[in-house]
Protein backbone atom coordinates (compact mmCIF):
# COMPACT_ATOMS: atom_id res chain seq x y z
CA UNK A 1 0.00 0.00 0.00
CA UNK A 2 1.01 3.78 -1.00
CA UNK A 3 1.05 5.97 2.37
CA UNK A 4 0.78 9.77 1.80
CA UNK A 5 2.21 11.67 5.01
CA UNK A 6 2.61 14.93 4.45
CA UNK A 7 1.94 18.55 6.58
CA UNK A 8 -0.10 21.41 5.08
CA UNK A 9 -3.68 22.25 4.27
CA UNK A 10 -6.06 19.53 3.55
CA UNK A 11 -8.69 19.33 0.63
CA UNK A 12 -12.39 18.03 1.35
CA UNK A 13 -11.16 14.42 0.86
CA UNK A 14 -8.64 14.62 3.52
CA UNK A 15 -5.60 14.82 1.37
CA UNK A 16 -3.56 17.75 1.15
CA UNK A 17 -2.76 19.68 -2.44
CA UNK A 18 1.08 18.20 -2.42
CA UNK A 19 -0.27 14.97 -1.56
CA UNK A 20 -2.49 15.43 -5.01
CA UNK A 21 0.48 16.86 -7.19
CA UNK A 22 2.37 13.54 -5.72
CA UNK A 23 -0.28 10.78 -6.16
CA UNK A 24 -0.52 12.35 -10.31
CA UNK A 25 3.05 12.27 -10.72
CA UNK A 26 3.11 8.20 -9.73
CA UNK A 27 3.03 7.78 -13.66
CA UNK A 28 6.31 4.96 -13.69
CA UNK A 29 3.59 2.74 -11.46
CA UNK A 30 0.78 2.55 -13.92
CA UNK A 31 -2.01 3.04 -11.82
CA UNK A 32 -5.20 4.36 -12.37
CA UNK A 33 -6.50 7.38 -9.97
CA UNK A 34 -9.36 6.10 -8.61
CA UNK A 35 -7.62 2.57 -7.43
CA UNK A 36 -4.55 4.26 -6.28
CA UNK A 37 -6.94 6.25 -3.94
CA UNK A 38 -8.60 2.91 -2.61
CA UNK A 39 -4.97 1.25 -2.35
CA UNK A 40 -3.92 4.22 -0.51
CA UNK A 41 -6.74 3.91 2.00
CA UNK A 42 -7.36 0.89 1.99
CA UNK A 43 -10.61 -1.68 1.97
CA UNK A 44 -13.89 0.57 3.26
CA UNK A 45 -15.46 -2.33 4.82
CA UNK A 46 -12.48 -1.97 7.58
CA UNK A 47 -11.54 -5.76 7.41
CA UNK A 48 -8.93 -6.74 9.66
CA UNK A 49 -7.52 -9.52 7.47
CA UNK A 50 -6.56 -6.92 4.89
CA UNK A 51 -3.02 -6.52 4.65
CA UNK A 52 -2.35 -9.67 7.79
CA UNK A 53 0.34 -11.18 5.74
CA UNK A 54 3.68 -9.56 5.50
CA UNK A 55 4.88 -11.92 2.93
CA UNK A 56 3.43 -15.10 1.25
CA UNK A 57 4.94 -18.58 0.32
CA UNK A 58 3.52 -20.16 -2.73
CA UNK A 59 4.56 -23.82 -2.53
CA UNK A 60 3.86 -25.16 -6.60
CA UNK A 61 3.56 -28.71 -7.44
CA UNK A 62 4.23 -28.67 -10.32
CA UNK A 63 2.07 -31.29 -12.94
CA UNK A 64 -0.77 -31.83 -11.16
CA UNK A 65 -1.61 -33.36 -7.91
CA UNK A 66 -4.27 -35.91 -7.57
CA UNK A 67 -6.75 -34.55 -5.25
CA UNK A 68 -8.15 -38.24 -4.38
CA UNK A 69 -4.82 -39.32 -2.89
CA UNK A 70 -4.27 -35.67 -0.95
CA UNK A 71 -7.06 -33.46 0.46
CA UNK A 72 -10.17 -35.29 -1.27
CA UNK A 73 -10.40 -38.74 -0.78
CA UNK A 74 -13.39 -40.93 -2.24
CA UNK A 75 -13.58 -43.91 -0.12
CA UNK A 76 -16.98 -44.76 -1.37
CA UNK A 77 -16.43 -44.70 -4.59
CA UNK A 78 -15.93 -47.68 -7.26
CA UNK A 79 -12.13 -48.93 -6.94
CA UNK A 80 -11.10 -47.38 -10.24
CA UNK A 81 -12.21 -43.96 -9.00
CA UNK A 82 -11.18 -44.16 -5.37
CA UNK A 83 -7.77 -45.99 -5.54
CA UNK A 84 -5.78 -48.49 -3.17
CA UNK A 85 -4.95 -45.98 -0.80
CA UNK A 86 -7.17 -44.99 1.90
CA UNK A 87 -7.88 -42.40 4.11
CA UNK A 88 -6.78 -41.46 6.58
CA UNK A 89 -8.64 -38.85 9.83
CA UNK A 90 -6.68 -35.66 10.66
CA UNK A 91 -7.24 -33.44 13.47
CA UNK A 92 -9.82 -31.78 12.61
CA UNK A 93 -12.78 -33.80 12.94
CA UNK A 94 -14.75 -35.33 9.87
CA UNK A 95 -11.57 -34.07 7.72
CA UNK A 96 -10.14 -37.08 6.29
CA UNK A 97 -6.55 -36.91 3.78
CA UNK A 98 -4.48 -39.58 1.94
CA UNK A 99 -3.26 -42.21 4.20
CA UNK A 100 0.27 -41.09 2.70
CA UNK A 101 -0.25 -37.53 4.32
CA UNK A 102 -0.07 -38.26 7.78
CA UNK A 103 2.54 -35.52 9.04
CA UNK A 104 0.10 -33.01 6.99
CA UNK A 105 -3.02 -34.46 8.91
CA UNK A 106 -1.32 -33.37 12.25
CA UNK A 107 -1.57 -30.45 11.01
CA UNK A 108 -4.75 -29.91 9.70
CA UNK A 109 -5.91 -27.58 12.13
CA UNK A 110 -3.89 -24.61 10.61
CA UNK A 111 -5.27 -25.36 6.82
CA UNK A 112 -8.38 -24.02 4.80
CA UNK A 113 -8.97 -26.63 1.89
CA UNK A 114 -11.06 -25.74 -0.79
CA UNK A 115 -12.11 -28.74 -2.86
CA UNK A 116 -13.86 -27.10 -5.69
CA UNK A 117 -10.71 -25.07 -7.35
CA UNK A 118 -11.20 -25.13 -11.45
CA UNK A 119 -10.19 -23.83 -14.77
CA UNK A 120 -11.63 -26.71 -16.49
CA UNK A 121 -8.71 -26.25 -18.73
CA UNK A 122 -6.38 -29.87 -19.13
CA UNK A 123 -3.03 -28.15 -20.72
CA UNK A 124 -0.45 -28.08 -18.22
CA UNK A 125 0.96 -24.72 -19.44
CA UNK A 126 -2.47 -22.77 -20.03
CA UNK A 127 -3.92 -23.49 -17.56
CA UNK A 128 -0.51 -22.58 -15.17
CA UNK A 129 -0.61 -19.36 -16.68
CA UNK A 130 -4.61 -18.96 -15.76
CA UNK A 131 -3.03 -20.56 -11.64
CA UNK A 132 -0.14 -18.00 -11.80
CA UNK A 133 -1.45 -14.50 -12.93
CA UNK A 134 -5.03 -14.97 -12.32
CA UNK A 135 -6.01 -14.44 -15.75
CA UNK A 136 -6.74 -17.63 -18.02
CA UNK A 137 -5.26 -18.39 -20.68
CA UNK A 138 -6.20 -17.00 -24.60
CA UNK A 139 -7.03 -20.05 -25.77
CA UNK A 140 -7.62 -22.19 -22.73
CA UNK A 141 -6.13 -25.84 -23.14
CA UNK A 142 -3.50 -25.18 -25.30
CA UNK A 143 -0.48 -27.23 -24.47
CA UNK A 144 3.31 -25.92 -24.58
CA UNK A 145 2.10 -22.67 -24.90
CA UNK A 146 4.28 -19.94 -24.83
CA UNK A 147 5.58 -17.02 -23.07
CA UNK A 148 4.48 -13.35 -24.28
CA UNK A 149 1.18 -11.64 -25.75
CA UNK A 150 -1.70 -11.78 -25.74
CA UNK A 151 -0.96 -13.97 -22.57
CA UNK A 152 1.12 -11.31 -21.06
CA UNK A 153 -0.10 -10.76 -17.73
CA UNK A 154 2.17 -10.88 -15.15
CA UNK A 155 2.83 -13.33 -12.31
CA UNK A 156 1.63 -12.50 -8.82
CA UNK A 157 5.84 -12.45 -7.88
CA UNK A 158 5.77 -9.53 -10.48
CA UNK A 159 3.05 -7.24 -8.79
CA UNK A 160 4.33 -8.12 -5.73
CA UNK A 161 7.25 -6.57 -6.90
CA UNK A 162 6.37 -4.17 -8.93
CA UNK A 163 4.21 -2.21 -6.05
CA UNK A 164 5.43 -3.55 -2.76
CA UNK A 165 9.22 -1.84 -1.72
CA UNK A 166 11.74 -4.75 0.03
CA UNK A 167 11.59 -5.14 3.31
CA UNK A 168 15.60 -5.31 3.07
CA UNK A 169 18.27 -5.95 0.70
CA UNK A 170 16.64 -8.95 -1.13
CA UNK A 171 13.69 -7.92 -3.57
CA UNK A 172 10.43 -8.51 -2.81
CA UNK A 173 9.59 -11.44 -5.20
CA UNK A 174 11.91 -14.50 -5.76
CA UNK A 175 11.58 -17.83 -7.50
CA UNK A 176 13.65 -20.99 -6.93
CA UNK A 177 14.43 -23.56 -7.57
CA UNK A 178 14.35 -23.43 -10.83
CA UNK A 179 11.66 -22.46 -13.96
CA UNK A 180 8.39 -24.74 -14.52
CA UNK A 181 8.93 -26.19 -18.17
CA UNK A 182 6.75 -28.63 -20.62
CA UNK A 183 9.18 -31.74 -21.62
CA UNK A 184 11.82 -30.02 -24.22
CA UNK A 185 12.41 -27.74 -22.23
CA UNK A 186 9.57 -24.95 -23.36
CA UNK A 187 8.92 -22.65 -20.54
CA UNK A 188 5.47 -21.89 -19.24
CA UNK A 189 3.52 -18.56 -19.84
CA UNK A 190 2.80 -16.42 -17.17
CA UNK A 191 5.79 -16.82 -15.15
CA UNK A 192 7.64 -13.59 -15.66
CA UNK A 193 6.63 -9.47 -15.25
CA UNK A 194 4.84 -9.31 -18.74
CA UNK A 195 3.55 -6.24 -19.44
CA UNK A 196 5.19 -4.73 -16.67
CA UNK A 197 8.21 -4.67 -18.31
CA UNK A 198 11.44 -7.20 -17.28
CA UNK A 199 12.36 -5.05 -13.98
CA UNK A 200 9.42 -6.31 -12.05
CA UNK A 201 10.60 -9.76 -13.07
CA UNK A 202 10.80 -12.06 -9.60
CA UNK A 203 14.36 -13.07 -9.08
CA UNK A 204 14.45 -16.42 -11.00
CA UNK A 205 17.52 -18.38 -8.53
CA UNK A 206 18.42 -21.67 -10.12
CA UNK A 207 19.92 -23.74 -7.39
CA UNK A 208 19.88 -27.03 -5.09
CA UNK A 209 19.51 -26.19 -1.60
CA UNK A 210 20.66 -29.54 -1.04
CA UNK A 211 23.55 -29.91 -2.86
CA UNK A 212 26.64 -29.55 0.07
CA UNK A 213 28.09 -26.23 0.48
CA UNK A 214 25.13 -24.69 -1.05
CA UNK A 215 25.15 -20.68 -2.21
CA UNK A 216 24.10 -18.74 -4.64
CA UNK A 217 26.71 -17.84 -7.51
CA UNK A 218 27.39 -14.47 -7.78
CA UNK A 219 26.03 -13.28 -4.52
CA UNK A 220 29.34 -13.29 -3.00
CA UNK A 221 32.85 -11.86 -3.29
CA UNK A 222 34.91 -13.65 -5.00
CA UNK A 223 38.61 -14.14 -3.91
CA UNK A 224 39.85 -12.40 -7.03
CA UNK A 225 38.01 -9.10 -5.87
CA UNK A 226 38.44 -8.12 -2.14
CA UNK A 227 36.33 -5.25 -0.83
CA UNK A 228 38.65 -2.30 -1.65
CA UNK A 229 38.57 -3.09 -5.39
CA UNK A 230 34.72 -3.25 -5.38
CA UNK A 231 34.86 -0.05 -3.28
CA UNK A 232 36.94 1.35 -6.53
CA UNK A 233 34.64 0.01 -8.73
CA UNK A 234 31.16 1.82 -7.41
CA UNK A 235 33.38 4.75 -7.36
CA UNK A 236 34.22 4.06 -11.02
CA UNK A 237 30.42 3.82 -11.52
CA UNK A 238 29.29 7.05 -9.58
CA UNK A 239 32.19 9.02 -11.66
CA UNK A 240 30.54 7.83 -15.48
CA UNK A 241 26.83 8.59 -13.67
CA UNK A 242 27.84 11.74 -13.41
CA UNK A 243 28.79 12.52 -16.55
CA UNK A 244 25.74 11.54 -17.46
CA UNK A 245 23.48 13.66 -14.88
CA UNK A 246 21.53 15.00 -18.24
CA UNK A 247 20.02 11.48 -19.07
CA UNK A 248 19.41 10.66 -14.90
CA UNK A 249 17.63 14.04 -15.06
CA UNK A 250 14.93 12.44 -17.31
CA UNK A 251 14.99 9.32 -15.81
CA UNK A 252 17.04 7.29 -18.48
CA UNK A 253 19.44 5.66 -16.25
CA UNK A 254 17.36 5.45 -12.69
CA UNK A 255 16.17 2.22 -12.98
CA UNK A 256 19.73 0.73 -13.98
CA UNK A 257 21.10 2.60 -11.16
CA UNK A 258 18.81 1.28 -8.63
CA UNK A 259 19.42 -2.57 -10.33
CA UNK A 260 23.68 -1.43 -10.36
CA UNK A 261 23.10 -0.38 -6.60
CA UNK A 262 21.53 -3.36 -5.07
CA UNK A 263 24.08 -5.37 -6.55
CA UNK A 264 26.87 -3.67 -4.65
CA UNK A 265 25.03 -3.43 -2.11
CA UNK A 266 24.05 -7.43 -1.72
CA UNK A 267 27.72 -8.27 -2.40
CA UNK A 268 28.40 -6.13 0.63
CA UNK A 269 25.70 -7.36 3.11
CA UNK A 270 26.58 -10.15 5.39
CA UNK A 271 22.63 -10.33 6.40
CA UNK A 272 21.35 -10.82 2.57
CA UNK A 273 24.21 -13.80 2.24
CA UNK A 274 23.03 -15.20 5.35
CA UNK A 275 19.61 -15.64 4.44
CA UNK A 276 20.61 -18.32 2.07
CA UNK A 277 23.26 -19.73 4.15
CA UNK A 278 21.10 -22.90 5.58
CA UNK A 279 23.76 -24.03 7.82
CA UNK A 280 22.85 -21.68 10.15
CA UNK A 281 19.76 -24.15 10.58
CA UNK A 282 20.42 -26.68 12.88
CA UNK A 283 20.70 -30.27 11.04
CA UNK A 284 17.62 -31.69 13.09
CA UNK A 285 15.12 -29.01 11.47
CA UNK A 286 17.14 -29.42 8.10
CA UNK A 287 16.21 -33.51 8.21
CA UNK A 288 12.55 -32.77 9.55
CA UNK A 289 12.06 -30.41 6.04
CA UNK A 290 13.87 -33.42 4.15
CA UNK A 291 17.32 -33.80 2.56
CA UNK A 292 15.70 -33.44 -0.94
CA UNK A 293 15.78 -30.41 -3.30
CA UNK A 294 12.23 -29.78 -2.42
CA UNK A 295 12.35 -29.66 1.18
CA UNK A 296 15.56 -27.90 1.37
CA UNK A 297 13.84 -25.19 -1.04
CA UNK A 298 11.46 -25.04 1.18
CA UNK A 299 12.98 -24.41 4.75
CA UNK A 300 15.02 -21.78 2.16
CA UNK A 301 12.00 -19.93 1.43
CA UNK A 302 10.93 -19.80 5.25
CA UNK A 303 14.31 -18.06 5.44
CA UNK A 304 13.79 -15.38 2.59
CA UNK A 305 10.52 -14.55 4.06
CA UNK A 306 12.49 -13.60 8.01
CA UNK A 307 14.98 -11.45 5.54
CA UNK A 308 11.82 -9.34 3.96
CA UNK A 309 11.18 -11.65 0.98
CA UNK A 310 7.22 -10.69 0.27
CA UNK A 311 6.43 -13.72 -2.04
CA UNK A 312 8.43 -16.92 -2.47
CA UNK A 313 7.30 -19.23 -4.93
CA UNK A 314 8.94 -22.96 -4.27
CA UNK A 315 7.90 -24.93 -7.81
CA UNK A 316 8.43 -28.37 -7.30
CA UNK A 317 10.74 -29.47 -10.64
CA UNK A 318 11.97 -32.79 -12.08
CA UNK A 319 13.93 -34.74 -10.00
CA UNK A 320 17.50 -36.43 -12.19
CA UNK A 321 15.72 -39.48 -12.59
CA UNK A 322 12.68 -38.43 -13.91
CA UNK A 323 10.93 -39.99 -17.20
CA UNK A 324 8.81 -37.94 -19.66
CA UNK A 325 6.16 -40.46 -18.92
CA UNK A 326 5.30 -39.85 -15.60
CA UNK A 327 7.73 -36.36 -15.11
CA UNK A 328 6.57 -34.91 -11.14
CA UNK A 329 2.96 -35.14 -9.95
CA UNK A 330 1.96 -35.74 -13.81
CA UNK A 331 0.86 -39.65 -13.09
CA UNK A 332 -0.13 -40.91 -16.14
CA UNK A 333 1.60 -44.43 -15.43
CA UNK A 334 1.86 -46.38 -12.09
CA UNK A 335 0.34 -43.34 -9.81
CA UNK A 336 0.29 -45.22 -6.54
CA UNK A 337 4.01 -46.36 -7.27
CA UNK A 338 4.90 -43.18 -7.85
CA UNK A 339 2.89 -41.41 -4.81
CA UNK A 340 4.50 -43.65 -2.50
CA UNK A 341 7.80 -44.06 -3.30
CA UNK A 342 8.49 -40.27 -5.06
CA UNK A 343 6.02 -37.89 -3.97
CA UNK A 344 4.13 -37.88 -1.31
CA UNK A 345 6.64 -38.59 1.65
CA UNK A 346 8.60 -35.62 0.56
CA UNK A 347 6.16 -33.40 0.26
CA UNK A 348 4.31 -34.81 3.52
CA UNK A 349 7.49 -33.96 5.19
CA UNK A 350 8.54 -30.80 4.09
CA UNK A 351 5.13 -29.12 3.68
CA UNK A 352 4.45 -30.07 7.73
CA UNK A 353 7.65 -28.77 8.58
CA UNK A 354 7.07 -25.74 7.44
CA UNK A 355 3.60 -25.16 8.48
CA UNK A 356 5.04 -26.40 12.22
CA UNK A 357 8.05 -24.09 11.65
CA UNK A 358 6.62 -20.92 10.91
CA UNK A 359 3.99 -21.53 14.04
CA UNK A 360 6.75 -22.21 16.26
CA UNK A 361 8.44 -19.01 15.43
CA UNK A 362 5.28 -17.17 15.34
CA UNK A 363 5.64 -16.16 11.69
CA UNK A 364 2.57 -18.34 10.51
CA UNK A 365 -0.13 -15.52 11.27
CA UNK A 366 1.92 -13.03 8.88
CA UNK A 367 2.65 -15.27 6.83
CA UNK A 368 0.56 -16.87 4.11
CA UNK A 369 1.40 -20.56 2.78
CA UNK A 370 -0.74 -21.56 -0.53
CA UNK A 371 -0.24 -24.88 -1.41
CA UNK A 372 -1.49 -25.65 -5.28
CA UNK A 373 -0.59 -27.08 -8.59
CA UNK A 374 -2.05 -26.25 -11.85
CA UNK A 375 -4.71 -28.84 -11.94
CA UNK A 376 -6.03 -32.20 -10.81
CA UNK A 377 -6.30 -35.73 -12.07
CA UNK A 378 -8.85 -38.05 -13.73
CA UNK A 379 -11.43 -39.08 -11.40
CA UNK A 380 -10.82 -42.84 -13.06
CA UNK A 381 -7.63 -44.70 -13.14
CA UNK A 382 -6.47 -45.73 -16.14
CA UNK A 383 -5.29 -48.55 -18.33
CA UNK A 384 -1.52 -47.82 -17.25
CA UNK A 385 -2.27 -47.58 -13.53
CA UNK A 386 -2.45 -43.50 -13.73
CA UNK A 387 -4.41 -40.20 -13.87
CA UNK A 388 -4.38 -38.61 -16.40
CA UNK A 389 -4.62 -34.11 -16.46
CA UNK A 390 -8.32 -32.67 -14.97
CA UNK A 391 -8.87 -28.71 -14.80
CA UNK A 392 -12.33 -29.38 -14.13
CA UNK A 393 -12.16 -30.09 -10.27
CA UNK A 394 -8.98 -30.05 -7.78
CA UNK A 395 -7.85 -29.03 -3.98
CA UNK A 396 -5.75 -26.26 -2.50
CA UNK A 397 -4.28 -25.21 0.54
CA UNK A 398 -4.36 -22.08 2.06
CA UNK A 399 -3.16 -21.71 5.94
CA UNK A 400 -1.59 -18.77 7.91
CA UNK A 401 -1.85 -14.74 7.14
CA UNK A 402 -5.35 -14.17 8.42
CA UNK A 403 -6.58 -17.62 7.11
CA UNK A 404 -8.65 -19.64 9.44
CA UNK A 405 -7.26 -23.13 10.06
CA UNK A 406 -9.25 -26.55 10.28
CA UNK A 407 -11.79 -26.03 7.63
CA UNK A 408 -12.60 -27.20 4.11
CA UNK A 409 -14.87 -25.00 1.79
CA UNK A 410 -16.29 -26.14 -1.19
CA UNK A 411 -17.05 -29.51 -2.07
CA UNK A 412 -16.56 -32.06 -5.75
CA UNK A 413 -19.48 -34.18 -6.35
CA UNK A 414 -19.11 -37.72 -5.71
CA UNK A 415 -16.42 -38.95 -7.81
CA UNK A 416 -14.24 -36.22 -7.82
CA UNK A 417 -15.26 -35.04 -10.88
CA UNK A 418 -16.90 -31.86 -10.81
CA UNK A 419 -17.55 -29.13 -8.46
CA UNK A 420 -20.61 -29.55 -6.35
CA UNK A 421 -20.78 -26.61 -4.50
CA UNK A 422 -18.36 -23.35 -3.47
CA UNK A 423 -16.60 -23.19 -6.99
CA UNK A 424 -13.43 -21.51 -6.92
CA UNK A 425 -11.17 -19.87 -9.88
CA UNK A 426 -7.64 -18.82 -9.87
CA UNK A 427 -8.20 -15.19 -10.37
CA UNK A 428 -10.58 -15.81 -7.02
CA UNK A 429 -7.37 -17.71 -5.31
CA UNK A 430 -5.37 -14.25 -6.85
CA UNK A 431 -7.29 -11.84 -5.21
CA UNK A 432 -6.77 -13.85 -2.29
CA UNK A 433 -3.71 -13.36 -1.82
CA UNK A 434 -3.37 -9.84 -2.85
CA UNK A 435 -6.38 -8.95 -0.05
CA UNK A 436 -3.83 -10.61 2.67
CA UNK A 437 -1.16 -8.98 1.33
CA UNK A 438 -2.65 -5.62 1.60
CA UNK A 439 -3.32 -5.04 -1.72
CA UNK A 440 -7.15 -3.93 -3.11
CA UNK A 441 -7.19 -6.36 -5.73
CA UNK A 442 -9.12 -4.41 -7.96
CA UNK A 443 -6.29 -1.94 -8.17
CA UNK A 444 -5.27 -1.00 -11.80
CA UNK A 445 -2.04 -0.98 -13.50
CA UNK A 446 -1.80 -0.20 -17.13
CA UNK A 447 -0.26 -2.23 -19.81
CA UNK A 448 1.85 -1.53 -22.79
CA UNK A 449 -0.99 0.23 -24.53
CA UNK A 450 -2.53 2.31 -21.84
CA UNK A 451 -5.22 0.01 -20.44
CA UNK A 452 -6.18 -0.36 -17.44
CA UNK A 453 -6.52 -4.12 -16.20
CA UNK A 454 -6.84 -4.83 -12.47
CA UNK A 455 -4.28 -7.12 -10.61
CA UNK A 456 -7.44 -9.57 -10.48
CA UNK A 457 -10.92 -10.34 -11.42
CA UNK A 458 -12.02 -12.26 -8.85
CA UNK A 459 -13.57 -11.95 -5.90
CA UNK A 460 -11.70 -12.06 -2.63
CA UNK A 461 -12.90 -16.01 -0.51
CA UNK A 462 -13.85 -14.09 2.63
CA UNK A 463 -15.05 -17.03 4.20
CA UNK A 464 -11.36 -18.67 4.46
CA UNK A 465 -11.05 -15.77 7.07
CA UNK A 466 -14.12 -17.08 8.43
Amino acid sequence: MFRLETTGQRLCDGLTRREMLRIGGIGTLGLSWPTLLRAARGPATGDRTFGKAKACIFLFLTGGPPQHETWDPKPDAPSEIRGDLKPIPSVVPGLYVGELMPRTARVADKCCVLRAVSTNDNAHSSSGYWMLTGYPHVPTNVENAKPGPPNDHPTLGAVIRKLRRPRGLLPAAVTLPEHLWNTGGIPWPGQDAGFLGRSANPWLLHCDPNEPNFQIAGLSLSSELPPLRLQQRQSLWAQINRHFDSLSRQGALLPHDALMQQAFDLLRSPQARQAFDLEREPPKLRDRYGRHRFGQSVLLARRLVEAGVSLVQVNWTRDKDNDDSSPMWDTHRKNEYYLRQKLMPPFDAAYSALLEDLSDRGLLDETLVVLAGEFGRTPRINKNGGRDHWGHVFSVALAGGGVRGGQVLGASDAIGGQPRDGRVQPQDLAATIFHCLGLPPDTELHDTLGRPIPFSRGEVIHRVFG
